[in-house]
């Protein structure tokens, strides 16, 4: 029987807060692309020295050799090398003003620009420095209720980087944990805006289904890369 290659998963976690929230969604991921036989590899963007694209288009320069990988050497550039050889590739990040953190859009312009193109095949399809289709995913964290956010539209704004991730990569998906819990003392902190019992109550019924469904996410996407 032919051994099964050894997949890599890369999670990345644009959350400048090291466990809570959008690190144990990235957590349980992790753990169900270990449980589908990949590698994985944690990164948390707030521990890197970067900055997003500088425009200086080194990868689109006729016969660029920076075959997908962003040309800025600074303490980003290992991390980009490991993604552009990775199976999977998870970013996830709390929402801040309707949009995920700084430093994950940051990170997704160096990501993502040196992977694709200015080019379009006969059939108008985008052209993209890859030679697989690579799964990956966008998992976002969010103090708001699922209602509400429907309501501000959050779903159309978050899920344009879903799409950019899927034209650039092959493939995306995009998973959701809502009203999460944001402190461990709330009496510290000014709010009438919600009630820290709600809050509570809703974490204690549906935050382990959050981490379930992080945990197929992973599994799914490695099995999805086996493909």
């Amino acid at each position: 029987m032919e051994e099964k290659k050894q997949l890599k998963a890369v999670f990345v976690n644009g959350s400048p807060r090291k466990k809570w929230n959008t690190f144990k969604m990235l957590e349980s991921a992790m753990k169900g692309a270990q449980e589908a036989g990949a590698e994985t590899e944690l990164v948390n963007l707030y521990d890197v020295d970067f900055k997003g694209c500088k425009s200086c288009f080194a990868c689109k320069i006729k016969n660029s050799k920076t075959n997908g990988v962003c040309a800025l050497k600074d303490d980003l550039r290992p991390v980009l090398e490991r993604c552009r050889e990775a199976d999977v590739i998870v970013l996830g990040s709390p929402v801040y003003y309707s949009y995920p953190t700084g430093e994950l859009r940051s990170f997704m312009e160096r990501l993502c620009f040196p992977v694709g193109t200015y080019m379009y095949d006969e059939n108008g399809k985008h052209i993209c420095v890859r030679d697989k289709v690579i799964p990956t995913a966008m998992i976002f964290t969010m103090n708001c209720p699922e209602d509400y956010m429907k309501q501000i539209n959050y779903p159309v704004i978050l899920e344009e980087n879903t799409k950019v991730m899927a034209d650039i990569f092959g493939y995306s998906e995009t998973l959701y944990a809502f009203n999460t819990y944001q402190f461990n003392d709330y009496s510290h902190y000014d709010f009438n805006l919600f009630s820290e019992e709600d809050k509570r109550r809703y974490r204690d019924e549906h935050f382990a289904t959050d981490l379930q469904n992080a945990y197929e996410l992973g599994k799914r996407l490695v099995e999805k890369a086996r493909e």
